[in-house]
């Protein structure tokens, strides 16, 4: 076999948190002591070849790529300190950017040196849009005690639809718009990838209901139960942090949807749905007990990280990284806009409100570029891993 090494992708894995990729000597220690790798298809001693070699393309098609829970077991009992976890975990930081779009996003989010303009962005365009809707000023304590921050964006007398809402929509909904079709055009790509590399043939597809019923829901099921996490054995304890964290997710995810709701449907016909909403609502309530889950398990993470980092069984990176900071400015500056509203200290409420909007877009605009587009990625992985070895699975018969 004539293999041409891709120098450069050697280099990125290098630099991602794969630098002691070329201490690995194949003894296949890793793939014995991971508790997700199978007889038939077992990782990552594999991918840390291929790694070796510059086999790019092998591995942005391989699922185990992102099977793989980064648990650390296979660097713990890693007899030459190669660091397997981590160099998959740099594999998928280039797969997110290889499968990204647009490109030059894509590139952007991938190191430190486009966090600059990572912030920028949102930080000039939500900036812009504040100055452009005429509401950019400090209303009164008492304003303020009684609006919230539903007129962050100022008011106007159209009854059928809230000035302020319609600015959040304008931010957000493109945001969230670019990051759904960015991971639509990069899940699909990694399905095509996926399914030429295991030669399946593309004469017998199953339904759609046969596809979410059989492979997708599946799949679903299994991550929202956490039940890979709860196999590995060196790092038990992330657990603690990640389930957490996904929980506070839909949480947040409920109370967003219901404040739309109650705000632009319910409360043209109730008018008193308009305001915040009270301590006792029981959708406040959720929204705070999400907002301290978040802030716990992204803690929780963050501590892991950094003692993973401390004992040498990580590498510092800024894919890491960058997510754990995002998520933590999201919740910091949610509860703080809360707390600030609560004691009546506008002027630096809407500072940080503001800074809350640029880390929401953040979040949502870098998703599929990030260590945030795993839950995308891993999904899509799981559900090929249930189809291939499935009937609609089996590779093509070459005559």
């Amino acid at each position: 076999m004539n293999v041409q090494p891709d120098l450069r992708f050697i280099g990125y894995l290098k630099e991602a948190g794969g630098d002691t990729l070329k201490k690995c000597y194949q003894c296949a220690t890793c793939s014995v002591r991971c508790p997700l790798s199978k007889d038939d298809s077992p990782f990552p001693r594999k991918e840390m070849i291929w790694a070796g070699w510059g086999m790019k393309e092998n591995l942005i098609a391989d699922p185990d790529v992102f099977l793989c829970h980064n648990c650390g077991d296979c660097t713990t009992y890693c007899p030459r300190g190669a660091k397997p976890s981590e160099v998959l975990g740099a594999i998928r930081a280039y797969a997110y950017t290889f499968y990204g779009w647009p490109a030059g996003l894509a590139k952007l989010a991938s190191s430190a040196k486009g966090l600059p303009m990572l912030i920028g962005i949102p930080a000039v365009i939500i900036f812009m849009l504040w100055l452009l809707s005429g509401a950019m000023h400090i209303p009164t304590k008492e304003e303020f005690a009684v609006h919230g921050y539903q007129q962050f964006f100022g008011t106007w007398d159209f009854k059928w639809y809230a000035k302020n809402i319609f600015f959040i929509v304008l931010i957000m909904v493109p945001s969230v718009g670019i990051a759904i079709f960015s991971v639509f055009k990069g899940v699909t790509k990694l399905w095509k990838d996926m399914s030429a590399r295991a030669k399946i043939s593309s004469a017998f597809r199953p339904s759609v209901p046969q596809f979410f019923t059989q492979f997708l829901w599946p799949s679903i099921v299994e991550i929202v139960k956490h039940n890979r996490f709860k196999e590995c054995t060196t790092n038990t304890d992330r657990v603690t942090g990640h389930l957490p964290l996904m929980l506070a997710f839909i949480g947040l995810a409920i109370v967003t949807t219901w404040s739309l709701i109650k705000n632009d449907i319910l409360g043209l016909i109730w008018p008193s749905l308009h305001g915040p909403m009270s301590l006792i609502d029981p959708f406040k309530i959720l929204a705070n007990v999400s907002a301290v889950a978040l802030l716990f398990g992204v803690w929780w993470l963050w501590k892991n990280r950094a003692q993973s980092e401390e004992e040498g069984t990580a590498s510092r990176t800024f894919y890491d990284w960058f997510l754990i900071w995002e998520i933590m400015a999201v919740g910091v500056t949610g509860l703080a806009s809360e707390i600030l509203r609560w004691i009546g200290i506008p002027s630096l409420g809407y500072i940080v409100y503001y800074v809350h909007l640029i880390s929401v877009m953040m979040l949502f605009l870098y998703m599929p570029y990030t260590k945030f587009a795993h839950i995308v990625y891993r999904t899509a992985a799981m559900a090929f891993e249930k189809y291939r070895e499935s009937s609609f699975g089996k590779p093509v018969i070459e005559q």
